[in-house]
């Protein structure tokens, strides 16, 4: 089979059946003959190699002289073959040497590669940190802004509250004050009589009595028309509240004064000294309708002239009273 694929390479000619039962020795006879040319040819080829070679060194020459003289060249095949041995040596160590700078170039290739590959992942990871920073200022911006909003938010509270602290202490000082009002319009209260009406119907109107246990309303009777009943009943509630107002005045004149109030002769006593009494007396309705006046003055039971004590106003209150007459330097 070898030697088919040798003939089929060199003359495919040589492969054709020529009839013979020995055809496979044939073949092997002529790979032999042929083999035989090849090496006949290579010498020849050298021997026309070293004619060539001495062809051209006469051709070179001159003179006949000169090639007497001229040293004598090195063999041409030698040298040739040599400096074949000499290429292919230097070739192949070039190629050594290649294959070795192409290993070491791929291994540098290869670092290359994986250092770029870790500078990527590095980059991503840089790249990530870096969103990652962007998203905890932006985090950071909207922490700083809500607090600045809550300080603001604080700082209103803090004043709505001291506000509100502080109408806290108004209202509590005020609710002290009504409940000392409301003390003392119980101690007046108590001090009231209820009020105790009789109406008496008719065909004509009505007939309106008030208890003789009220003070200044007590035996007054209201006659009139059935339609004027409402203003009559209004008319005693208003009487009513003006003797509330005037018992609570007293009440409170009473904690600044040593006064003595006799309601049957609406007489108000005074007492500014041991000696000294002043009398006052208090229309009745007041102190919506009536007025308070001063009666008299009396020093160890005798009158003093006072007719020059008169306060500001016209219809002075009896509150106005005690003070002028506490105050004057003429009693």
């Amino acid at each position: 089979m070898a030697a088919r694929a040798v003939l089929r390479r060199c003359d495919p000619a040589l492969l054709e059946p020529a009839g013979h039962p020995d055809r496979d020795r044939d073949a092997e006879t002529v790979l032999l003959s042929l083999s035989d040319s090849r090496r006949v040819q290579k010498v020849l080829w050298r021997q026309l190699f070293v004619l060539d070679s001495m062809m051209t060194s006469l051709e070179s020459l001159e003179s006949a002289q000169q090639l007497q003289t001229e040293p004598r060249p090195s063999q041409a095949e030698g040298g040739a073959k040599a400096s074949w041995k000499a290429l292919k040596a230097g070739g192949v160590a070039a190629a050594a040497q290649t294959e070795e700078l192409l290993t070491a170039l791929q291994d540098r290739l290869q670092q290359i590669h994986h250092r770029r590959h870790a500078l990527s992942q590095l980059l991503r990871r840089l790249h990530s940190q870096t969103q990652h920073q962007d998203q905890l200022e932006g985090a950071l911006l909207a922490a700083q802004k809500a607090l600045r909003s809550c300080d603001h938010h604080v700082t209103q509270l803090r004043a709505e509250s001291e506000a509100v602290l502080r109408q806290l202490l108004d209202w509590q000082e005020l609710s002290d004050s009504l409940q000392l009002l409301v003390t003392a319009a119980q101690e007046v209260t108590q001090q009231l009589e209820p009020v105790r009406l009789t109406v008496t119907w008719s065909s004509e109107g009505f007939s309106l009595q008030v208890d003789e246990g009220v003070a200044d309303l007590g035996g007054s009777r209201v006659t009139g028309r059935r339609a004027e009943l409402s203003a009559a009943l209004l008319d005693v509630l208003q009487n009513y509240a003006g003797q509330v107002e005037l018992l609570s005045e007293i009440q409170s004149l009473r904690s600044s004064f040593a006064i003595d109030w006799r309601p049957a002769q609406r007489l108000l006593l005074y007492l500014k000294t041991a000696s000294l009494v002043c009398h006052l007396h208090v229309g009745e309705g007041y102190p919506r309708g009536g007025r308070a006046r001063l009666l008299s003055v009396q020093r160890d039971g005798q009158p003093v002239d006072a007719g020059g004590l008169q306060p500001h106003r016209e219809e002075p209150s009896l509150t106005e009273w005690l003070v002028l007459l506490c105050s004057s330097p003429a009693l």
